[in-house]
């Protein structure tokens, strides 16, 4: 066996695993990324190692295989903290980064600190690699751990600032791809049938049940097993953020999105159920409101790939560890179809036209500026059949998560797990993995600061995301919070919530990209469409109403 490099034996593994694309904040690994250029693997070079992170870990999401982000030693904070995303989001990134040796650890050595500390919190795997000839053992563990169970970002730290010392020097390397770590899922446990069959028959006994749907649905692209069971047994589903477009928008039992960025009527439809049924679901405290939705003591049957998260916010009547897809599959293959449940499926019917009759004021509102629930509304009349859309978190998820219905199949949707200012860069991760696929962005201007110099990342690369920007000139999701601490709007408070005003679609412009900008409702299509076929990346400006505050999710009377 001929020895070759440890740059040859990275950009061969990573051609194996499927890697189209490097997000990369340089100066690292310089040979990795010539060779991969060699076999055509694409460079991105970005403006921050947070910006990275982010790329990567919305096109592991899309496109359901692991991505690389890296960054030299330097760097390495930076891109840790922008893996806290991935890290919370299941999403499998595998993550590099340069580390002095081992002669200059601890002795001050220029720019360098511990970075076990950084990344042990946001990755399931920390690994450090000395040598050319540790790198087998543990970059192929790397991707195991990333795809396997809960997927989740994993790290290797590789000897000399920039990795040089291993990536430059040879060794007899054998090049193995490992093939189920190369997807999401790479393996489908099932639980024993007797589970199974204790689950339908509580499903059975219970009059008014409902699912739950978690981001592990579309991790295990189990999307049609989803509603067939749901049909089947006669049970309505609220999803979660991650698996909001798991059932079509219009179907009966669709009930919306409970939790904190939620629609009031799937959080009444939770609280008034007599079983919930979490599916692929971590039970955490946005999709819940706090451990609130539902409440404690309703009873719950749980599935989940990872045993961990059985029973881990709400006490179980029974748990079953298990991949969704086969599990689902698996129920709908013993159950029998059961007649339907009139009585709760009017009363879920009735919860979600009160919702709809409720925010018809706001959606069909032609008040200028303009009400971003009407903006939500021309945004789902408009995205293309095949798009891709990628929310901000903060307001950005609220409006999405509540007003965005996704009208069909081809439509995909993923959302910031928690840094504002995600979406950006996000998106573009997002349209490499998919390039054929139309990719928008959904923020307001105080995401599109984060990152708005990714832009130019977008643009010297020619990828045309498109950023639609909720431009109400301040952080209004804050003002209540801000002028409840003073006692009401005195003077200063602005201050702590409002931002200049700018027009970002000149911003755009400016730096060689496209820009438009929308006022009225009406012209917000015509907007849409000539920034998605301008060929740049582009910014949508819509200037919208800052009193356009989202309602606070709502919550049960608490019980005297």
């Amino acid at each position: 066996m001929p020895k070759i490099t440890g740059s040859q034996f990275m950009s061969e593994t990573f051609k194996g695993y499927g890697v189209t694309h490097l997000f990369v904040m340089p100066y690292v690994l310089n040979s990795v990324l010539r060779d991969c250029e060699r076999i055509g693997i694409s460079r991105i070079m970005c403006h921050s190692e947070k910006g990275a992170a982010y790329m990567a870990d919305a096109y592991a999401r899309i496109s359901r295989r692991p991505s690389i982000c890296m960054s030299q030693s330097v760097g390495a904070a930076n891109l840790a903290a922008g893996l806290q995303d991935a890290y919370l989001a299941c999403s499998p990134v595998v993550s590099l980064t340069g580390r002095h040796m081992q002669k200059k650890q601890d002795r001050n050595a220029y720019q360098e600190i511990n970075h076990q500390g950084l990344f042990s919190s946001v990755t399931k795997y920390d690994g450090l690699v000395t040598s050319v000839e540790e790198l087998p053992i543990f970059l192929r563990q790397a991707f195991r751990e990333a795809t396997s169970g809960t997927p989740g970002p994993t790290h290797l730290d590789i000897y000399e600032i920039d990795g040089s010392f291993v990536a430059d020097n040879k060794a007899d390397l054998e090049i193995v791809v490992e093939e189920p770590f190369t997807r999401l899922p790479p393996f489908r446990p099932e639980p024993e049938i007797s589970l199974i069959l204790e689950a339908l028959k509580i499903l059975d006994e219970a009059k008014r049940p409902i699912i739950v749907a978690g981001g592990g649905v579309m991790l295990s692209g189990a999307e049609k097993e989803l509603k067939e069971l749901a049909e089947k047994l006669s049970i309505p589903v609220a999803t979660a953020l991650n698996a909001k477009n798991s059932i079509p928008w219009d179907h009966p039992l669709t009930v919306g999105v409970p939790g904190s960025y939620s629609r009031s009527c799937a959080n009444k439809a939770v609280c008034d159920a007599d079983l919930v049924f979490f599916i692929g679901s971590h039970t955490g405290g946005q999709v819940t409101h706090d451990w609130r939705i539902p409440q404690m003591g309703t009873p719950v049957i749980q599935l989940d790939i990872n045993p961990s998260e059985l029973g881990r916010s709400y006490p179980i009547k029974l748990g079953m560890q298990g991949d969704v897809k086969v599990t689902l599959k698996k129920m709908i293959d013993n159950a029998e179809q059961i007649k339907p449940r009139k009585e709760w499926i009017e009363h879920i019917k009735i919860l979600v036209q009160e919702w709809r009759q409720d925010m018809v004021p706001f959606v069909n509102s032609e008040k200028l500026p303009m009400r971003p629930e009407r903006l939500c509304k021309e945004l789902t009349d408009s995205l293309p059949s095949d798009a891709v859309l990628v929310s901000d978190t903060g307001h950005a998820g609220v409006w999405t998560g509540s007003m965005i219905d996704f009208k069909n199949p081809r439509q995909s949707y993923i959302r910031c797990a928690g840094s504002l200012g995600w979406s950006i860069p996000a998106a573009i991760g997002a349209k490499c993995a998919v390039p054929e696929r139309p990719v928008i962005s959904f923020t307001g201007d105080g995401g599109v600061y984060y990152h708005l110099t990714e832009l130019d990342t977008a643009l010297r690369f020619g990828i045309n995301t498109v950023t639609v920007v909720n431009n109400n000139n301040s952080l209004n999701q804050e003002q209540r919070g801000v002028e409840k601490t003073y006692g009401g709007r005195e003077s200063g408070t602005d201050q702590l919530w409002m931002l200049s005003e700018i027009d970002f679609n000149k911003v755009a412009e400016s730096m060689g990209c496209f820009g438009i900008k929308v006022n009225k409702p009406s012209e917000f299509q015509g907007a849409l469409e000539q920034a998605l076929s301008c060929g740049k990346p582009a910014i949508v400006d819509v200037k919208t109403d800052i009193e356009g505050i989202a309602p606070l999710a709502w919550l049960p009377k608490e019980k005297k």
